[in-house]
């Protein structure tokens, strides 16, 4: 099990990453960051995506879908954005943000780590 702090490293670690974030999508905080820059201000990208996140489980609450989100993909021209729910019974209402940069990173790859990250990951 691996506390916040080395899965934060761990995620930095991955081809492309320019940041990653672990956020309460109750409160849109930032539980802790690592990488950004002055382009990518990781708060302001952790609430952004805090409304991502709200949005798209009401809308499965409202379709009564009996599903749960795996993960979220926002592509840009120059990055992708990954969204993922942290399961466990720890990480409840929180989730791991990465941004990568698209012309390093390799999608499949990535998401396969943040999936592994996420499940050894303990609050």
């Amino acid at each position: 099990m691996a506390d916040m702090e080395t899965a934060l490293k761990e995620l930095m670690q991955i081809d492309g990453a320019i940041g990653v974030a672990l956020v309460d999508y109750n409160s849109g905080m930032a539980l802790g960051v690592l990488g950004g820059s002055k382009d990518l201000d990781l708060t302001i990208a952790a609430a952004g995506n805090t409304d991502v996140v709200r949005a798209k489980m009401r809308t499965i609450e409202m379709l009564n879908l009996k599903d749960g989100i795996e993960d979220i993909l926002i592509t840009l021209a120059n990055q992708y954005h990954l969204i993922r729910p942290v399961t466990g019974r720890s990480g409840k209402g929180l989730f791991l943000y990465l941004a990568l940069l698209r012309s390093r990173a390799n999608l499949a790859l990535a998401r396969h780590q943040l999936s592994r990250v996420e499940d050894d990951m303990e609050i």
